[in-house]
């Protein structure tokens, strides 16, 4: 396939080749401030949050959770890879205007696949449950049975993207290594959910029960903060300290113990010393990504006007305060304008959280690249990505 320019072009820039490490890891100049924000990722909030609201409670409080949820999370391998290996490919074919609403056509097919895909491991494919919140006896519904399969691969895509440095399939071309890293992801996905994952059948549906060492719920919750170590380092902290390593294979051997160990011990923390049930636990964390996403992602280069050091304890500072603020706020509405539980509560905020504004927030700058509002240019001309 040819290398074309921007204006039909297989890929952005006219790259066959990615370049060796993701733009994630590789730290912003000291002093570098975009003149354009916080105002650009402000303006962006005017289509994150409409789209955030929609995914959170388009199918009402208790039946976002049961149908969206799954099909969001299974969406997120998908969402990697053409935000971050693919480049926006193939929306790069067409104009701006209609360039993220092509890729997100595509993500929802995706997601629809492979969801039925996970629900075939979970007991048969039952298209039928996809979309019903409560299809009753002799169905498969997808949650909560399938989102630890759904967990796992999403964050052992990431995993291999951002933490692994797409190493060493950024020698690839784009469009072969991104379904690559999502088929491999997947398989360590659906190995893990078979030997290791403890699945329960709700009273007269078809999901087979399995017998695994971790229930699915703690498992959930431990991926759940691996993607907050995920996110803290790697977009909030743009690869520090792995950085400073210079010898990859050092590097990332440092880097996959101190994100994967991270958030086991923090489970461990959370669940053991402060008692935290592991739905309360994946809500936390889910608000502390969406927070680390907002000020990594949408506010991208606010604050580049101070030091490193300046830089990156402010923006954990403001990322705590703000997941803080989405918990309290999130769970006074899932438990008072959506009548849930407090343990669907918890359900509902982790949903709203990761499924609904990360989400939003990733296809508005990662995919969308910030259409319709000015995408201000990099010093060689060409459309700043902020990624």
């Amino acid at each position: 396939m040819s290398d074309l320019g921007p204006a039909g072009s297989a890929l952005p820039a006219g790259r066959s080749r990615l370049p060796e490490r993701p733009p994630l890891s590789q730290p912003r100049r000291t002093g570098a401030r975009s003149s354009h924000q916080p105002a650009l990722g402000l303006l962006g909030l005017l289509l994150v949050i409409p789209v955030a609201v929609a995914l959170a409670i388009g199918a009402g409080g208790d039946g976002s959770i049961r149908v969206l949820a799954p099909l969001v999370t299974f969406s997120l391998p998908i969402v990697v890879m053409i935000a971050f290996w693919w480049e926006d490919w193939p929306g790069t074919r067409l104009r701006s205007s209609w360039a993220g609403w092509a890729d997100t056509v595509l993500i929802a097919v995706g997601a629809i696949v492979l969801t039925g895909a996970g629900q075939i491991l979970a007991g048969g494919l039952d298209p039928g449950a996809l979309f019903d919140p409560a299809p009753g006896p002799g169905h498969v519904p997808t949650f909560p049975a399938t989102m630890p399969l759904a967990g796992l691969a999403f964050v052992a895509t990431l995993e291999i993207t951002l933490v692994g440095e797409g190493w060493p399939f950024r020698r690839l071309h784009p469009l072969v290594a991104g379904p690559i890293v999502v088929a491999i992801a997947w398989a360590i996905a659906i190995a893990g959910y078979l030997t290791v994952v403890q699945v329960e059948s709700p009273a007269g549906s078809d999901v087979i029960a399995r017998d695994g060492p971790v229930p699915g719920a703690v498992l959930g919750a431990t991926l759940v903060l691996i993607g907050a170590w995920q996110v803290l380092c790697f977009v909030v902290w743009r690869g520090w300290p792995f950085v400073t390593v210079t010898r990859r294979a050092a590097r990332l051997t440092i880097a996959h113990v101190t994100v994967i160990g991270g958030g086991i011990v923090s489970y461990l923390f959370l669940r053991e010393l402060l008692g935290l049930a592991p739905s309360r636990i994946a809500a936390l964390s889910g608000c502390f990504i969406a927070a680390g996403l907002l000020f990594g992602m949408l506010l991208e280069g606010w604050l580049g006007n101070l030091g490193a050091t300046a830089e990156r304890i402010t923006l954990l500072l403001a990322t705590v305060a703000l997941a803080a603020l989405l918990a309290v706020a999130l769970q006074a509405i899932a438990s008072r304008a959506l009548h849930l539980t407090p343990s669907r509560a918890d359900d509902w905020v982790g949903h709203a959280t990761l499924n609904a504004l990360a989400l939003s927030i990733i296809l508005h700058v990662a995919v969308g690249r910030r259409w319709p509002f000015p995408n201000p240019p990099t010093s060689d001309g060409s459309a700043s990505v902020d990624v």
